[in-house]
């Protein structure tokens, strides 16, 4: 088993710094990494010489960081299920989620899911890895889910989402027509009370900002795409219901299941600066088939 591990050379701005404030610094590695780093089986080296984080930089200087094996957690058992795979490489995997399965297990519910398929995959290709899912869908939600391949690459993917650099795309059908051909929906979202699965908007919830545009209208309902620029739980159900537009199926938030018998959402696109490759990364998951006939 080959090590993760990075290198790069010091540049003038960062000469004089110490290696602990240059890895948290311009490295994003996270103080927790860095323990791991010391105690679980990794190492730093500069000019291939072992070093400690206290280590004075200098210009040229080369880095270079070995992370600890991942540790698989004993609690999820591998599931051998079929992946639509989107995207693959070294760092990360995009997978196409159908509805009816969760993204990690739940402790109320003996069902696979989507994490457990992914865990089964790593072991049959002799993938190093556990799981780290840099997003998450709802069980009846379709589409794209993104998972790092190692701790660092889900860490630089998360700083990217909290900063709203990885965008997401959804497609959705909702009941009725909104007003508007377009419009941002920016309402604080938090739990109801009473309830630990249902979410409603409220004035001491977590600041949560939905866009929307209007595709396609049908008589009783509208196709519609959506941007997040937060992604708090249920964010879309929630705003398109607090408009009076609930998403076809939606039981939950106040949608029919006439049409269709779970919510019609799915997560169409997603892209981001790959922060190894240094290029862009698009990924489209196509719409499935029980969307696709209501679009038509």
């Amino acid at each position: 088993m080959t090590q993760l591990q990075f290198t790069w050379t010091v540049g003038k701005v960062s000469s004089g710094k110490l290696l602990r404030e240059y890895l948290l610094g311009e490295k994003f590695i996270s103080r927790q990494a860095l323990t791991d780093i010391k105690f679980a089986g990794g190492a730093l080296f500069v000019n291939g010489e072992h070093v400690t984080v206290r280590y004075p930089l200098k210009e040229g200087d080369r880095v270079t960081v070995c992370f600890p094996d991942e540790v698989v957690s004993e609690s999820m058992d591998p599931v051998h299920i079929p992946l639509s795979i989107l995207y693959e490489d070294e760092h990360f995997l995009a997978v196409d989620k159908p509805p009816d399965m969760p993204t990690i297990p739940s402790k109320f519910r003996n069902t696979d899911s989507l994490a457990q398929a992914v865990l089964f995959y790593y072991r049959q290709k002799r993938i190093p890895s556990t799981i780290h899912a840099v997003n998450r869908l709802d069980r009846n939600t379709s589409g794209i889910v993104l998972f790092a391949k190692h701790r660092y690459g889900h860490s630089l993917l998360s700083r990217l989402q909290k900063r709203g650099e990885l965008e997401r795309t959804y497609i959705a059908l909702c009941h009725g027509v909104p007003e508007k051909t377009k419009g941002t929906i920016d309402l604080p979202i938090g739990r109801k009370e009473g309830s630990i699965i249902e979410r409603c908007v409220c004035k001491d919830g977590q600041h949560a900002k939905t866009h929307f545009a209007v595709l396609k209208s049908f008589k009783e309902y509208a196709m519609v795409r959506l941007k997040l620029d937060t992604g708090r739980t249920h964010q879309i159900r929630v705003h398109m219901s607090s408009i009076g537009h609930p998403l076809l199926g939606d039981d939950l938030y106040g949608g029919d299941g006439i049409f269709i018998k779970r919510q019609a959402l799915h997560s169409q696109s997603l892209q981001f600066a790959h922060p190894f490759l240094e290029k862009l990364i698009e990924v489209e998951a196509p719409v499935p088939h029980d969307m696709e006939k209501l679009m038509k």
